[in-house]
C-alpha cells in the first residue's frame, strides 16, 4: 500500500488492518526523522560558530551591551543580541545606557558582578 493509497482509504472511513499497520510505521519513521534533525546543527547555527567564538575573544569582565559587541565584531545589534543570548556562562546583567534606560549587559565571569553602570551608546 502507498501513503496516497492510505491517506484515501482515511478520507474514505475505510480504515483496515493494513491502513492502521501502514499508519503506524509511518509514525516510526516520523519519529526517526525528527530525532535525527533534532541532534544536527542547521547551517546557520554552524556559521554561527565562529562569530560566537570572536564574541568570546572581544568580551571582557566588564559589561558590554549587544551594541558594542556588535561594533567590535561586525555584526548587526540583532544578530549580536541573538548569539549573546545563545552563548552559556555569561553573566547578564541591566546596564544603564544614556537616553535608553536599562538594556542587558553581557560580561565574561561567574555570578552577578557588576549591578549598574553609565555606558553612552
Amino acid at each position: 500500500m502507498t501513503r496516497r493509497e492510505m491517506f484515501e482509504a482515511i478520507v474514505n472511513g475505510n480504515i483496515t488492518d493494513e491502513v492502521v499497520t501502514m499508519a503506524q510505521n509511518e509514525i516510526v519513521k516520523m519519529d526517526e526523522r525528527n530525532a535525527k534533525r533534532k541532534n544536527r546543527p542547521s547551517k546557520n547555527a554552524l556559521a554561527n560558530e565562529p562569530i560566537k567564538a570572536h564574541i568570546l575573544e572581544v568580551l571582557t569582565d566588564a559589561p558590554m551591551v549587544a551594541s558594542e559587541v556588535a561594533e567590535k565584531v561586525g555584526i548587526s545589534t540583532q544578530k549580536a543580541s541573538a548569539l549573546l543570548r545563545q552563548i552559556d556562562g555569561l553573566v547578564v546583567t541591566e546596564v544603564k545606557v544614556k537616553g535608553k534606560g536599562k538594556v542587558k549587559g553581557y560580561a565574561l565571569g561567574e555570578g552577578p558582578q557588576y549591578l549598574d553602570r553609565e555606558v553612552t551608546v
